[in-house]
């Protein structure tokens, strides 16, 4: 329960809701009250009057208008709650998903290494779905709850007391009852949670990948899988179930005798003269309208068991720690400022969670304007490297630093928007060409994402689309070629106009022709520009003006290209293999992820 009392806190802007919500249940549970009150006068009016001769019929006419007027406002009173309630739901829960997505993006890059992005999201959907439906419940049914179980206590206690404290009983009675089920059902609904989660996660996983999934066949197996984490879920779901119902059937038994006893004093009473007809009709009524709460109560628990798991969750993630500051702003265009910038790497080491040291006591440094090239065998941490430059880990010990500035001292979308990437992977967005090339200036003008595109040898082939710069390219940009969608990552990076740039194999896995535009595209984009570059064709290690080569994880040399080559090192192997036609040493080459 702290935790959905933290989700008030969270949500206090939305108070005029809540109270509107508030004083309406209040209303509807006054109009409810009316309407035993009225039959009752009735009642005593029409038995007091039967059989006779000129009754006055005015009053029972009076009371059915009154009774009409009663339900009219109740009517009313319960729809105005509900629309008001409707749009609490949907602001607390923009509310809670924009606090939860602000938190994801705030994260570090390590908590995303150990969560699938389905998982994520699967989490998101549900612990908010059950957070907000229950304070939808919650509002709409408590307060009205509280008001009529006191209106009735207290007109029963005028009649007759001992029906009262009969009445009064149930409610501490139930409750007690439902808290020994509680911890046990909660334990089964994290087991439950924990599998929809899992499931989620590789649904999302599987669509995002479905090309892989239908090219080796494997459409059965990943169905299996997933219908596996359901069928776990049905099991417990059947445990779960089973008993909470018997504890239900527990509980509704003891107030089934409780309620029992009270319509047999009711109708002892009546027949003995103590009450009127009246009476006993409005007391039949007040002991129906306090049970609704009470058989009401095992949907609103069931309900907020469910809140409560789902805020453990909710709550879980935004205790995450964030990284050094919270979400970035969107750079400003003043960020992406023209020339180059040096960077210095000063004995860094870092290695994964829960592996050992990826990099260790690596130290170089890269004058503003220069182009370095990083070459080492595959998983020798030259992509590591970018990370760390772009703060999304933070070296265990050592550091990096920007003309001179340690990343420490910096904001992190102040480091961000000083550094360009164009990776291996394009990772396009949805949406159009447009928004794509804009995505790390949205300010920018329609002419200079032109020009962008123009210098990323991208302008032709986008206007040979029919919508030209506003064509969908469908998820992770699937309409485009591989070379196309190249070109497009770099006109998104010549318009950031960033001072450094890292080029992550950004070639590797184009044909001659697509590789040969994009190239020329980075060609114009390096051009002043500060360039760390991984190591992806020789043909380009070769015209950098410097070489970095990593071996198990440190800086084994430092040279110019014709250099390193007569030093028997990294590069002069890469060199020797790349002449040599024998299968092996082709086969070495790749190794290094080095295309001849």
């Amino acid at each position: 329960m702290r935790d959905l009392i933290r989700i008030m806190g969270v949500a206090r802007h939305l108070w005029p809701y809540y109270l509107t919500i508030v004083v309406t249940s209040l209303a509807v549970a006054g109009t409810n009250l009316l309407t035993p009150l009225i039959i009752k006068m009735a009642t005593d009016i029409v038995v007091g009057g039967a059989g006779g001769q000129n009754v006055d019929l005015s009053p029972v006419v009076w009371l059915a208008v009154a009774l009409l007027g009663a339900e009219v406002a109740n009517t009313v009173l319960t729809n105005v709650g509900g629309y008001v309630g409707d749009v609490m739901t949907v602001r607390l829960r923009s509310t809670l998903s924009d606090r939860y997505y602000a938190k994801l993006l705030s994260l570090p890059q390590r908590y995303f290494d150990n969560e699938l992005t389905g998982t994520v999201i699967n989490r998101l959907t549900r612990s908010i779905t059950e957070i907000t439906n229950f304070l939808n419940v919650f509002a709409n049914n408590f307060f009205q709850m509280v008001l009529t179980l006191l209106a009735s206590l207290a007109i029963t206690a005028f009649y007759s007391w001992p029906i009262a404290v009969l009445l009064a009983v149930i409610y501490p009675l139930f409750m007690w009852l439902t808290t020994i089920t509680s911890a046990r059902w909660q334990r089964l609904e994290a087991e439950k949670n924990r599998e929809f989660d899992i499931a989620g996660g590789r649904f999302a996983e599987v669509i995002g990948q479905i090309r892989v999934v239908k090219s080796f066949v494997q459409e059965r197996r990943e169905l299996d899988v997933f219908g596996n984490r359901y069928r776990t879920t049905i099991q417990t779901t059947r445990t779960q179930s089973r008993f909470w119902h018997l504890m239900d059937i527990a509980r509704r038994g003891v107030l089934n005798l409780i309620f029992f006893g009270i319509f047999a004093v009711i109708f002892t009473q009546t027949a003995k003269g103590a009450f009127t007809v009246g009476v006993m009709v409005l007391l039949i009524q007040l002991v129906n309208l306090a049970r609704q709460p009470v058989f009401a109560m095992s949907f609103i628990v069931d309900a907020s068991q469910k809140a409560m798991a789902g805020s453990r969750d909710y709550f879980a993630v935004m205790a995450e720690p964030s990284e050094r500051e919270e979400l970035p702003p969107v750079p400003a265009a003043a960020a992406h400022t023209d020339g180059s910038a040096g960077v210095d790497f000063k004995s860094v080491c870092f290695g994964y969670e829960g592996g050992g040291n990826v990099l260790c006591d690596v130290t170089f440094s890269i004058a503003p304007g220069e182009r370095v090239a990083i070459v080492g065998e595959s998983g020798g941490g030259k992509t590591t490297l970018v990370s760390l430059l772009l703060g999304l880990y933070a070296p265990d010990s050592g550091m990096i630093s920007i003309d001179g500035a340690s990343l420490d001292d910096l904001s992190l979308d102040g480091v961000r928007s000083r550094v360009g990437v164009v990776f291996q992977d394009p990772s396009l967005f949805s949406g159009t060409i447009r928004e794509n090339i804009a995505y790390g200036a949205p300010e920018a003008t329609p002419e200079q994402v032109i020009e962008a595109a123009h210098s990323a040898n991208a302008h032709g082939f986008i206007e040979r689309f029919a919508a030209g710069y506003d064509s969908e390219i469908g998820e992770r940009g699937i309409k485009l070629s591989g070379g196309q969608k190249q070109r497009i990552a770099v006109a998104r990076a010549i318009l950031k106009n960033a001072p450094i740039l890292i080029l992550d194999e950004a070639t590797s896995s184009l044909d001659s022709k697509s590789e040969r535009l994009v190239q020329q595209g980075l060609d114009r984009l390096m051009a002043g520009r500060t360039t760390l570059i991984i190591a992806h064709r020789l043909s380009t290690i070769s015209s950098v003006d410097r070489i970095v080569t990593i071996k198990d994880g440190r800086v084994d040399e430092i040279g110019t290209p014709d250099e390193l080559a007569a030093t028997g090192g990294i590069y002069a192997e890469l060199l020797s293999l790349q002449a040599s036609a024998t299968k092996k040493d082709r086969k070495r080459l790749h190794q290094f992820d080095i295309l001849a």
